[in-house]
Formats: structure tokens, C-alpha cells, sequence
């Protein structure tokens, strides 16, 4: 984690954008892909966040999404810093599947407009992205 306090982050984290296309075009299977790599990371959670219930929901730093009709996955680079093996584990799942990635980082919002609308951020961060390449 970070030395420094929440409130003294000045950047958010880059998030990378798992994206269930390969690299020849075809979509990736299973279909639930990106929710069984959410469920496998759901333990991992910022300090003070974690719960007996923890296991039932997404953690922040890897959250699965849909975009276009396609799957996603997104990644928090902070997850690096709390398991650098889960976040290896991911970056591994996505080269060795051939899969889309791409980096992008989301600083625009203030903290309270983030929480509210991560999921919707997260979509048109990578809508955005992919029109850009």
C-alpha cells in the first residue's frame, strides 16, 4: 500500500483494462470469465474494508465489467501493491490467453463522484480508449 494517507494521494491509480477479445478478434470463453477473476480476487481489499461478508461482493482494485457488449475486467494497479502475486496472476491470465489490455488512469473525479459511478467511469474510460487506438 501506499505510505501516503488517502487524503494526501494526489493520483489515482491506473487501472488496466482486461478485454475478452484474443488478439486474432474472437471473443474469449467461457462467457463469465471476467466474474470468476473478480471472485478469485474478492479477499483483496484496502485496509479496514475487509469483512466476514467480503467474499460475497467484488474488491475494488478488480472489478468486472461490460463495455460494448464485450466483457472486462478492471484491474487497480494499487493491487499490485497489496498482492503483487494476484496482480502477476491476472497480467499472466491475460498474456497467456491473448487477450486486449489496456492502462488507463482516471483522475478527473472527485472521490465521493468515483464511488458513486466507478462502474460507469470504468465504461467510458474504455470506450474511449478503444476509440482512440
Amino acid at each position: 500500500m501506499s505510505a501516503l494517507p488517502h487524503s494526501l494521494q494526489l493520483v489515482k491509480p491506473r487501472e488496466i483494462f482486461i478485454r475478452g477479445i484474443t488478439k486474432d478478434g474472437r471473443t474469449f470463453r467461457p462467457s463469465d470469465w471476467s466474474e470468476r477473476l473478480a471472485g478469485l480476487m474478492a479477499r483483496f481489499r484496502p485496509a479496514g474494508q475487509g469483512t466476514k461478508e467480503a467474499h460475497l461482493g467484488y474488491s475494488p482494485y478488480c472489478v468486472p465489467t461490460l463495455v460494448e457488449g464485450v466483457r472486462c475486467l478492471v484491474v487497480s494497479e494499487s493491487l499490485r501493491d497489496v498482492e503483487p502475486m494476484a496482480f502477476d496472476f491476472l497480467m499472466n491470465f491475460a498474456r497467456d490467453n491473448q487477450l486486449d489490455v489496456f492502462e488507463a488512469c482516471l483522475t478527473d473525479l472527485a472521490e465521493e463522484e468515483a464511488e458513486v459511478s466507478d462502474l460507469q467511469v470504468a465504461r467510458d474510460a474504455l470506450q474511449r480508449v478503444f476509440q482512440a487506438a
